[in-house]
């Protein structure tokens, strides 16, 4: 097959748990099919890894881009500009003529046989039906996310503006589910709650396309490297629910696992820390990476991950990673959501900044218990959870796509209903 796939983001480096999945999964894909891949990128980002993505893809177009940096003056000022928009501000600041003007392009003479939209966003850019199955990837229930923001949110404005957010999602979400001949969800509860919340809205079959690990690259490390009772957290910092966790985990849970253990330690490691993330730094006993050339070495050195998130979607997959580098993870409900573990067995889920203050001073203080738990998670992810796995479903998945209206003639809709991008 010739699938053009749709980003909002380069692939590389790989420091976001979306564009690890994307990659391994376009790896597996890219052996036995030629794929186009449409992104935004800055140009001297797209040049500098243009060799390494040929891993994944024969063809990388990059339509100019730069991003703000959340909490800059640039991110608060895009931010403002979207206030009256009755899209979501994280889908209308990727709104762009150049990118729909090349997706067009491509879909009028690229001859594609199937288009896949990696997450909702580039969809704001997508105008009528394209001419050849199309699908969509979707790596959360967005609007949950959002939803758990409000539910989250400390001031009453703040919880204001998570819930318009939350309700532009919902809209936004409703009707782009609508558009595709295929959905896939990355866990049998984000295809549940697809089902549940949209209803008539989801009309296509959803498949399910499982997280998977590479359980070559993450292997245990030496029990003498361990440091008994330090603890890592992993992920994209700039990612708002995962900055929601460090500070629910450092002014909340931290200060009582201290009380009765005062000598537990924390790395906070992943991309672009937001200036609240980096505050922390200033605290005893906690360091802040940013980005880090090889989380294994940090992972590696702590007796437990911890996944304190309460806001959230999709499947984490910092926890299949730890899994396999023979970490004890301790999670939320939450931050396991999706994952076919057993607390327990597999890891500890707790809820609340008492019980899971508990449940890492267990994984601290018994290190028996913790053995076990290592052993059985490195156990399931390696018996189950390979890459391959999870690629040879979504090949299934688009060859079985279809065209849902056998009606539409094989070309863009074009007109002036066409012509308005989703709103």
């Amino acid at each position: 097959m010739r699938i053009l796939w749709l980003n909002a983001n380069l692939l590389l480096p790989l420091d976001k748990g979306g564009k690890i999945r994307t990659w391994h999964l376009m790896r597996h894909l890219a052996r036995r099919h030629a794929i186009t891949y449409l992104t935004f990128a800055n140009d001297a980002e797209a040049e500098a890894h243009r060799p390494a993505m040929r891993e994944v893809c024969a063809e990388l177009i990059n339509v100019p881009w730069q991003d703000a940096e959340k909490g800059s003056l640039r991110f608060y000022a895009g931010v403002a500009r979207h206030v009256l928009d009755p899209l979501p501000y994280a889908v209308a600041k990727y709104r762009s003529a150049q990118y729909r003007h090349s997706l067009e392009a491509l879909l009028e003479h690229g001859g594609f046989d199937r288009v896949v939209c990696d997450f909702l966003v580039p969809a704001v850019n997508m105008r009528g039906t394209p001419p050849c199955p199309s699908i969509l990837f979707t790596h959360n229930v967005e609007a949950e996310i959002w939803r758990r923001h409000a539910e989250n949110a400390s001031g009453r404005l703040s919880r204001a503006l998570y819930q318009q957010q939350w309700r532009r999602m919902v809209r936004f979400e409703a009707r782009t589910l609508s558009r595709f001949d295929r959905i896939l969800a990355v866990s049998d509860a984000d295809e549940r709650t697809f089902r549940r919340r949209y209803g008539n809205h989801v009309r296509s079959p959803i498949d399910v396309v499982p997280t998977g690990v590479d359980t070559e690259y993450f292997t245990p490390t030496p029990e003498a490297f361990v440091r008994p009772k330090h603890l890592v957290f992993v992920g994209s910092m700039d990612w708002m629910p995962n900055e929601d966790a460090v500070l629910f985990f450092c002014r909340e849970v931290l200060p009582r696992i201290r009380a009765a253990e005062p000598d537990v330690t924390l790395s906070i490691v992943g991309r672009a820390p937001t200036p609240a993330v980096k505050r922390l730094a200033q605290e005893p006993g906690i360091d802040v990476t940013g980005t880090v050339d090889d989380v294994r070495a940090y992972l590696g050195s702590a007796c437990a991950t911890v996944v304190p998130l309460r806001v959230g979607g999709g499947t984490r997959l910092k926890i299949f990673e730890a899994m396999a580098a023979g970490k004890a993870v301790v999670s939320t409900t939450i931050g396991a959501e999706g994952l076919p573990t057993e607390s327990g067995r597999h890891l500890l889920i707790a809820d609340g900044a008492e019980a899971f203050a508990d449940a890492v001073l267990r994984v601290v203080r018994e290190p028996e218990m913790r053995r076990r738990l290592e052993r059985e998670a490195r156990t399931l992810v390696t018996n189950h959870y390979d890459w391959s796995v999870a690629a040879a479903q979504l090949e299934r998945s688009l060859i079985d796509a279809a065209v849902a209206d056998a009606a539409v003639e094989p070309a863009l809709i074009r007109g002036p209903a066409a012509a308005r991008t989703l709103s």
